[in-house]
């Protein structure tokens, strides 16, 4: 008896040394998460762009879709590298991020130059006449998850730089993992909200049996329109001033830090003109001073990848 007792201690013991490694886990994947705040608001900002222009019953499929290559994305993908980056060589992490800032620069960019250039105005009528074989559903899915591993890159990034470095490899590829299921479950959680709240205001003004809840849902059908509209544009605003502010950040890390300091300090010192609300308008300014590097480099990208895929005789989209 006594020596059950024994071991039913050892397994209490063991039990609590489980839980509050699985309690540290959670609160440094938490913790880091917060930091990814601006990636993560991007992320939501962009995917439904992808999903606009669908049948309804389309729309949760392909999100479901993209929340599944994100997960492989950063658990398969990103998590192995990140750790493998950060043990044999951790000074590619940066260099690698400014590739997918070049990236996102450059697509955010083009979509831009889409919209203003009179010969992309039937855009729609391009992606239905592309390759047979590829849907029109198949491309959009696999951009947003290319775009998605870029802004996923990012977050990884940031959440294993929140980690101390003294953790162990098995604490950091757990918080990482923890991280990466919290965020992928908000973005695509709020995404899914998104799209398909318009059906659930349709139905509220067909079903509802108060004049004000049948009210609300007209409400509903009528705003989301706009607000997909809008999110369109802040999405692709959002890739041009994460590229932005990748680049900058990385070139900061690597040593060159002229394009860094200048947007700070020009941030700092129109933030310091008022009183109040001077860390939002400090935010404001490095946002939108950022955006303007993605939006130049973007602008350099495109005829650089026209010319290249010229030379591989394959069309930039």
């Amino acid at each position: 008896m006594s020596g059950l007792i024994a071991l039913l201690d050892d397994v209490a013991a063991i039990a609590k040394v489980a839980s509050a490694s699985v309690d540290d886990v959670v609160g440094q994947a938490v913790k880091a998460s917060t930091k990814t705040a601006g990636a993560v608001i991007d992320d939501a900002a962009v995917t439904p762009k992808y999903v606009h222009g669908f049948k309804p019953e389309r729309e949760l499929p392909i999100v479901w879709k993209i929340t599944k290559g994100s997960l492989f994305n950063k658990l398969v993908l990103l998590l192995p590298a990140a750790l493998l980056l950060s043990i044999f060589a951790p000074w590619l992490v940066y260099p690698l991020l400014m590739i997918g800032g070049c990236y996102l620069a450059y697509e955010g960019t083009e979509k831009v130059w889409h919209a203003i250039s009179p010969k992309h105005h039937d855009q729609a009528d391009a992606i239905k006449e592309k390759v047979a074989g590829k849907t029109m559903e198949d491309d959009k899915v696999k951009g947003a998850i290319q775009t998605d591993f870029i802004l996923s890159a990012e977050i990884m990034t940031i959440v294993l730089s929140a980690v101390p470095a003294e953790e162990s490899l098995i604490m950091k590829a757990a918080v990482l993992a923890v991280a990466a299921l919290l965020i992928t479950i908000v973005v695509y959680g709020a995404v899914a909200l998104i799209v398909k709240a318009d059906d659930v205001g349709l139905s509220l003004a067909k079903n509802g049996r108060l004049g004000a809840t049948r009210a609300v849902g007209r409400f509903i059908v009528r705003a989301m329109p706009i607000l997909m509209d809008v999110l369109i544009v802040v999405g692709t605003a959002a890739m041009i001033w994460v590229g932005g502010s990748i680049l900058v950040h990385s070139l900061h890390e690597l040593g060159v830090h002229g394009p860094y300091d200048f947007i700070h300090h020009i941030a700092v010192s129109l933030s310091q003109m008022v009183v109040q609300f001077q860390g939002a308008l400090e935010w404001f300014v490095t946002a939108f001073l950022d955006g303007l590097i993605g939006l130049a480099v973007g602008a350099v990208l495109i005829p650089l990848v026209g010319f290249v895929m010229g030379l591989l005789g394959k069309k930039a989209h």
